[in-house]
């Protein structure tokens, strides 16, 4: 797959003409710096020399970006903001995933064996710092309408993310809407999805312990059987909940790890299970916990184990704002053509953008990465994930355009 083709954008002649166009030479530079942090990936709350890049970078650009107190993640407003109508921001996460990577064939494979940016926030890095380099320019031409807020946060991926301790430093200060972009490995290079209302899912982490008696496996109604309780907890939970609640609520309860027991001919006296939960929709996460731990009580209790629940809250869904969704719309119709813009699906992965959302109005937008024609599935969160870099491109005009569009409006979009 070649990560830096040509994707082939709509004729330009019936959209209007907007300045914040990428230049060539930034053009290779972003896509550089999107592969020095691939090489470099840092899990959460460890991103210090991601952070000193993009500090290093702003700074050479005249701006004055701000290290978060956490140490990691910055941020950097282009123009200066007079209090008065709050600002737009741009937000991209930095962090990577504690997985191989698995690619072989590309230099700017990890250099860390057991990290990888895996779900493109290298990708959304470059694209926030695109923007904010061009704007910047923009703005020392006098043609930034608007001061705009560049947001790098840190630990997206660590439940319940990066973004709560962002805000509590302060981040959304002055700021009134936000958008951001995620890559989708299913939308072709040139084109972006985007959903009105709720377009990724409430995302939980689940454990489970339970304990028991245990003994010897000839004499089990002597004993608590753990690995059959632990085996009908995670069989028949999932089976409760889905007649319990309100199949339109999308809950999904998954496990990814059962633990129990060491030797063929012992009943354990511990088990234990972890999975993640998944809503669809904001008021069944409400409600999640209560009906979950209600759930597993009547199957632990009906085995005789005895059961202890670690309902770790994660995230709330994303709910874009319909407002700021059309603005993001027509900022792409602008740079690329309404045809380049194609509506998605709400998925059940999570994303911690949802918690600027509980403050302010925004919306968030699915970056295409696939190169156009290619029919190898890379999905996010696998080794062998990788992107046609050309959408790099799309993502920093994409974004100037909006703040642009956002900055002219005499009432900014998502006031309320």
């Amino acid at each position: 797959m070649s990560r830096e083709s040509q994707t082939a954008q709509p004729a330009a002649s019936d959209r209007p003409e907007l300045p914040g166009k990428l230049p060539d030479h930034l053009r290779t530079e972003l896509i550089d710096f999107r592969r020095d942090l691939h090489m470099h990936p840092e899990l959460g709350h460890q991103e210090f020399r991601t952070t000193a890049a993009i500090k290093a970078r702003l700074e050479k650009a005249g701006l004055r970006p701000r290290v978060l107190k956490s140490g990691t993640g910055l941020i950097c407003d282009v123009g200066t903001w007079d209090g008065g109508r709050p600002m737009l921001a741009l937000r991209a996460d930095i962090d990577a995933l504690p997985i191989p990577d698995a690619k072989t064939h590309v230099p700017y494979r990890s250099t860390f064996p057991d990290r990888a940016h895996a779900c493109g926030h290298d990708v959304h890095t470059s694209v926030v710092l695109g923007a904010g380099l061009v704007l910047a320019e923009l703005d020392r031409k006098g043609l930034l309408p608007r001061p705009v807020r560049l947001l790098f946060q840190p630990a997206e991926e660590v439940l319940p993310g990066g973004a709560t301790d962002a805000i509590e430093s302060g981040v959304l200060d002055g700021v009134g809407r936000i958008v951001a972009v995620h890559c989708d490995p299913r939308v072709d290079a040139g084109r972006i999805g985007l959903r009105a209302g709720p377009i990724t899912s409430a995302c939980d982490r689940l454990e489970v312990t339970l304990s028991g008696s245990g003994g010897h496996t000839a004499r089990p109604h002597l004993t608590t059987d753990l690995v059959t309780a632990a085996a009908r907890v995670a069989v028949d939970a999932p089976a409760l909940l889905a007649r319990r609640m309100d199949a339109r609520s999308g809950m999904s309860v998954t496990w990814g790890r059962i633990e129990a027991g060491h030797a063929c001919n012992v009943i354990p006296m511990h088990a234990e299970l972890s999975g993640t939960v998944r809503c669809l929709d904001l008021n069944a996460w409400h409600e999640a916990p209560d009906m979950i731990h209600a759930a597993i009580d009547e199957i632990a209790t009906m085995h005789g184990a005895k059961f202890e629940i670690n309902h770790v809250r994660g995230v709330p869904p994303v709910v874009n704002d319909p407002v700021i969704t059309e603005l993001l719309r027509e900022a792409m119709g602008v740079r690329c053509g309404a045809e380049s813009v194609e509506d998605t699906e709400q998925s059940l992965g999570g994303e911690d953008f949802s918690w600027y959302l509980e403050h302010v109005p925004g919306a968030m937008a699915r970056l295409g990465v696939r190169t156009p024609g290619d029919s190898a599935k890379r999905d996010l969160h696998r080794g062998d994930f990788d992107v046609d870099e050309s959408a790099i491109g799309v993502g920093v005009e994409f974004f100037t355009a909006a703040a642009l569009l956002d900055g002219r409006r005499a009432r900014p979009v998502g006031d309320r």
